[in-house]
């Protein structure tokens, strides 16, 4: 009897839609209002609004006071069960790098051209601070993470000036690639053979921040988690 694998069945048009709509959020600076989530994939307001609602159901998204949505705790919940050794010996790191530093931290892994945030811990007692959630994404030759997950890679005469830099100083800095404004430090996480398993990174909006001070930080950070998971 033959058995079926799925190969050849269709995809369902309401989970790729679904997807998409976190896909959208997660890569959005703010909440966003429904028509222009609507908008931004080509479907009917009243479709979005059912979309989101399911999702909101299971707390993968969530309304702000202006009822605008942005992605919902359930997504971290998620995130945690991906890559678990390497969580497991980012949090206490990431953790300590909010603290010390007032900055949210977060954990970056490459996944194909782009850079995923996995995990992100905020600092608790700042007066202002910036959110940037796990499933956050963005090009991975695009903003600090991007670059450090490349720094181990061998040089090319293409390479960018910015990922030049990162491998003389031992971390790569960038201003307001992947969100307008925002600044973030990143150094990676080295496994065997001397490759990049992931990036620890900080953002902030400090101009006046210590920038080598916030990047031997991270960089110490870095190499703990490396040294935590040998």
């Amino acid at each position: 009897m033959a058995v079926e694998d799925g190969a050849g069945a269709p995809q369902s048009q309401t989970l790729d839609r679904g997807v998409r709509i976190l896909e959208h959020l997660a890569s959005a600076s703010v909440p966003q209002p429904v028509a222009e989530i609507g908008r931004a994939l080509g479907l009917h307001r009243s479709i979005t609004y059912r979309l989101l609602r399911t999702l909101e159901d299971h707390q993968l998204v969530e309304r702000d006071p202006l009822g605008h949505y942005g992605l919902g705790l359930g997504i971290a919940a998620l995130s945690r069960g991906v890559r678990t050794d390497l969580n497991a010996a980012a949090l206490p790191r990431l953790t300590g790098l909010a603290t010390e530093l007032g900055m949210t931290a977060f954990l970056v892994v490459r996944a194909g051209d782009e850079a995923v945030t996995i995990t992100s811990i905020e600092p608790q007692d700042t007066p202002a601070h910036v959110t940037y959630r796990p499933g956050t994404r963005h090009p991975v030759d695009r903003g600090a993470p991007g670059l450090a997950l490349l720094m181990p890679e061998t040089p090319t005469a293409e390479d960018r000036d910015a990922l030049r830099e990162a491998r003389r100083t031992g971390w790569a800095s960038s201003h307001g690639e992947v969100i307008p404004g925002i600044r973030s430090i990143a150094a990676p996480v080295l496994g065997p053979g001397g490759v990049a398993r992931a990036a620890l990174a900080v953002v902030f909006v400090d101009q006046h921040a210590d920038v080598d001070h916030i990047g031997h930080a991270v960089t110490a950070a870095a190499e703990k988690v490396a040294a935590a998971m040998q």
